[in-house]
């Protein structure tokens, strides 16, 4: 049979009887992609032997549901990738308990793919229901407990199906690195959620929670975080921020804001002139007659505080094992102010005795830096930012990267890790 004849508005249930087993894979797609054959026709080409072809069925919404199961089991994740996008269309209503035959097996088949090996695939899953006010609870729950990020945080910022119990349970569970930052960016986040967030300590997702202007806030729990602040300016800006502070907020603020975050702080507008008055007056101490700022020297005299305190190796460790200590974690610590952490990231990922890595930042060798960071197998312009916020060299003495790559060549990285090794063994701490 000519091939042309899949132009034809309709086609005999024979005619396309024989193009389904026509030896072209490009005519048998193109009879897969129509919504006027019988089911059992599109059954059929569910199991042909092209994946081209069985996306196709995968992607038609004229298929019997009796295919997704069969699709959701497919050897090829483009494949059930396609009926992951098709069949989130057709998930709002659907139960683990389902009488009618049909609607089970398109929940089972909902089940497989949230379940699926290839990321991709839960992915393209977890984008598609994300919105989806009445999707399947388990579906939903398998997948903001997803442990890849691209498929837990949608699901976790924005799927209206979790209720606070499951966002508890989850945050008690400690989700992958990153899920509690899209918790934090869910709309009308409650004081119990906020509560259980700014318990974990997670400092990036905790500026987050501050940022969603939305979230409910428990002014104790607000006052808490103003208290802990002064250390992590990673909260500073969203603190400010906020569009409701507690009663003398403004005033503590003041005594350890940067000069930017000091400026921003005195333009809010729900300043009344007695708290607007008082704010001046912190500033003004902390500036004093000879126009420099005490708190900005405080923080140079502290900068290299890690170095007296026990790093959190055993932490970071753990972190690093479970695959959770990533260039980005580091980068957001590095941001925050929180150096005892990035020196114990630098040591983990470095395999280097603690002590060597000390030695280079006591020496506040710009080289050897540069060479712990290399080591540590972090991109160049990381490097560069070490020297500066940690290592404390002298702006005219940093050594520059740009992107990823390094400046020096790894002979000289790794005669510069040599020789404070050499340095350290020989008692020179």
């Amino acid at each position: 049979m000519s091939p042309e004849i899949l132009s034809q508005k309709n086609l005999s249930y024979e005619q396309a009887k024989e193009l389904a087993r026509h030896a072209d894979p490009r005519v048998r797609q193109k009879l897969a992609a129509r919504e006027d054959l019988k089911p059992e026709i599109l059954y059929y080409l569910a199991e042909d032997s092209s994946a081209e072809v069985r996306k196709t069925v995968a992607h038609n919404k004229a298929a019997p549901r009796q295919t997704d199961i069969l699709l959701a089991k497919d050897n090829d994740a483009s494949v059930r990738g396609g009926l992951a996008a098709k069949i989130a269309r057709v998930a709002p209503g659907l139960t683990a308990d389902e009488q009618d035959k049909a609607r089970r097996a398109t929940y089972e088949a909902l089940d497989l793919l949230a379940k699926d090996q290839i990321t991709k695939v839960r992915q393209i899953l977890s984008e598609a229901l994300k919105n989806v006010a009445n999707a399947p609870p388990d579906v939903i729950r398998t997948l903001a407990s997803d442990s890849a990020l691209e498929v837990c945080a949608p699901i976790l910022e924005f799927s209206p199906v979790l209720t606070d119990e499951d966002l508890l349970e989850i945050i008690a569970a400690t989700p992958t690195q990153g899920g509690l930052n899209a918790i934090s960016k869910r709309a009308n986040v409650s004081e119990s959620i906020a509560d259980a967030i700014v318990g974990t300590n997670d400092v990036s997702a905790v500026a987050d929670l501050l940022s969603n202007d939305s979230a409910q806030i428990r002014e104790a729990t607000l006052d808490d975080l103003i208290n802990r602040a002064p250390d992590i300016k990673l909260w500073h800006a969203p603190l400010v921020g906020r569009q409701k502070l507690p009663k003398g907020a403004a005033t503590r603020l003041a005594h350890f804001l940067a000069d930017n975050m000091l400026d921003a702080l005195q333009a809010r507008a729900d300043l009344d002139a007695d708290t607007l008055s008082a704010v001046k007056a912190v500033v003004q101490r902390r500036i004093g007659d000879d126009g420099i700022d005490k708190i900005q020297i405080k923080e140079v005299d502290a900068a290299q505080d890690f170095l007296s305190v026990e790093p959190p190796i055993t932490m970071v460790k753990r972190m690093y094992e479970n695959n959770k200590l990533d260039t980005g974690v580091i980068v957001k610590a590095l941001n925050s102010g929180d150096h005892s952490f990035v020196f114990a990231a630098l040591v983990v990922r470095s395999g280097l005795d603690p002590m060597v890595a000390k030695r280079v930042f006591i020496e506040k060798s710009a080289k050897g830096i540069m060479a712990l960071a290399w080591k540590a197998q972090l991109p160049g312009k990381m490097a560069t930012h070490l020297q500066q916020r940690m290592g404390r060299i002298a702006p005219s003495e940093v050594i520059k990267a740009t992107g990823d790559a390094y400046p020096i060549k790894n002979d000289e990285m790794t005669w510069q890790i040599e020789f404070f090794t050499d340095l350290c063994s020989k008692g020179a701490v």
